[in-house]
This record gives structure tokens, sequence and C-alpha cells, in this order.
């Protein structure tokens, strides 16, 4: 078994894990990044456009991811295609074990992994990904201006798309498979007395249809078992994230939902073990504040050495 020491272990390669490894570098920190996938770029490989990063506007989210790893490329940031297995605490340094059978001894560890969305595992919805169906209204709902959307879910993210859609797009059909919403109140209110939010209580969406980009939904009734079509140019998705944080499991303190706990300094409640991106607790998950949480983990690193 190969064995490596660095100062920094950074595992993920999203906007967080990259920021940080163009950080590091610059503050002469003997690095490196894991990234499981064969594409690294986090979520933003599969959004269509990007209006909403400063000084780059529109740009596609597969070419921002590109010109983040070429930023890191540009200073030799050394990359290896494995993830994590586990991280045991050693005292002064931490032991990652590798899922290619390495292990590497690191001073500090950033866990960057990021989050993903659940998924309603409907008929179509992995096809049109990025091509009508949609996990962030903040993101793509001005791609859809003056038309008919759904969005899908019952809780405060759902019912804030709603709204925010409302504003943007001529009808909005609020799906929810109970008929109380988990929102807060002042929520509900708000999408009762939005005239151009229709809430369809007890239906699920079995199957999202079109040609080259979203054009209906068919939905079921829970309780009737009965069916609808209606024709829609989006379907955005809000029914829950996980972090992608197990690995701290037991290691780091994290809220219920499995969020690990940290502020603006990324510090975690493990000493040597950082957070940065989706995967921690914070307000706003957004390719800007992603690469902010690489910076100022880094600036903690430095700090804590």
């Amino acid at each position: 078994m190969d064995k490596k020491y660095k100062d920094l272990v950074i595992i993920g390669s999203g906007p967080a894990g990259l920021a940080a490894a163009v950080y590091g570098k610059r503050a002469m920190l003997d690095e490196v990044v894991l990234e499981r996938e064969m594409i690294g770029g986090g979520q933003i490989v599969t959004t269509e456009r990007v209006d909403n990063y400063l000084g780059l506007y529109g740009i596609g989210g597969y070419e921002l991811a590109e010109k983040f790893k070429e930023h890191a490329d540009a200073l030799q940031v050394p990359f290896l295609e494995t993830g994590a297995e586990t991280i045991t605490d050693c005292g002064a340094y931490k032991e990652i074990k590798l899922e290619n059978g390495d292990t590497i001894e690191a001073k500090a560890v950033l866990l960057a992994t990021g989050a993903t969305h659940k998924k309603l595992g409907a008929k179509g919805e992995e096809a049109f990904a990025g091509a009508g169906v949609s996990y962030c209204a903040t993101c793509d709902g001005a791609f859809f201006a003056g038309k008919t959307v759904a969005v899908a879910g019952g809780g405060d993210v759902a019912l804030e798309d709603a709204l925010y859609l409302s504003g943007v797009c001529e009808k909005i059909y609020l799906v929810h498979r109970r008929d109380e919403f988990r929102a807060a109140k002042t929520l509900q209110e708000k999408v009762k007395n939005t005239t151009n939010i229709e809430f369809l209580p007890f239906y699920e969406i079995r199957e999202i249809g079109g040609t080259e980009t979203v054009e209906y939904i068919v939905l079921q009734n829970n309780q009737s078992r009965e069916e609808r079509k209606l024709e829609v140019s989006g379907v955005f998705i809000a029914i829950g994230m996980e972090p992608q944080s197990e690995i701290l499991k037991g290691i780091a303190e994290m809220d219920e939902r499995g969020y690990v706990k940290a502020t603006e300094d990324c510090r975690t409640s493990a000493k040597g073990i950082y957070v940065a991106g989706d995967v921690r607790t914070k307000s706003l998950r957004q390719i800007i504040t992603a690469v902010s949480d690489g910076a100022n983990a880094v600036a903690s690193i430095e700090q804590d050495r």
C-alpha cells in the first residue's frame, strides 16, 4: 500500500474544492485534490447556463467548470482520480484511506464533496435534466419567462421557488403529494394569495416528457389514482438535498439533515478538518458562495498551522 504525506488533502473538485486548491497553491501548501468522478466540477457541469456568477454572464455550466479546472491546472495542482473511504484522526495528522487502496497522511483535510438534489424518480427526469428539468429556480427561472412550469415539493424551498417563479412565469403548478405543506405559515399564505400559482394536492409526477425539451408532465393522484397530463415548459424539483458528508459521521458535528456544522471560517468541531461549499451549514448554496468557502477554508488552514 502506497503512503503519501501532504499539508492538505482536498476531497472533491467542485467550485469549493478547486478554489481551495488555487488558494492552497498560492499559500505554498503541499496539497492534492481527490475526485472520484471522471469529470469534476460538481453540480455546475449539468447546468445549461449560469447567469449569476459575477463577470461571466450566460456562461455554460460545463464551460465554467472547465475554466475552474484550467486555473488549477495552470498552477500545477495535483489531482488523484479516486475518492476517500475513511478519515482517521491520528492526533498531529489525519490518515485518509483512498478507494484505490493507497493511504495519505495530512495535516489538514478539507471536505468539499457538496450535496446532491433528491430525485423524484419520475420517468424522463434524468433524460431532461438541463433541458427543462431544474433543481434551482433562482439559477434557471429566467429561462422560463412567460411560460408555464411545475414545481414539485411542499417544503420552504418549494414554496419559495414557486413564489420566485410567479414573478417570472405565466403560470405555476405547485405539485405536492400531500394536502398540507411543511413550509412556514407565512410562505403558505403568500402562495395562497398568488393568483398564478395553482396548488395540486395529493399529486405526484410520474412522467416528464417532450422532444428535445420538456413539453408535458403526467401526474397521478395518490388517493384516487386519477392521472392528469399538463402542458409545461419546465419542471422545478425541490424535494430536498442530501449532503455528501458520510465520511465525517462520528468525527465532526452535523445538523439533523447531515450538513457539517461550520461558519464562514469553514472550521469544524474536529481539529484539522474543514468543510467548504454545499456540504456545510449555510443559508445560501450557490457557485459564488462555494468559491468563497474555498478561499476562507485555506485562510483558516494557514492560521491553524
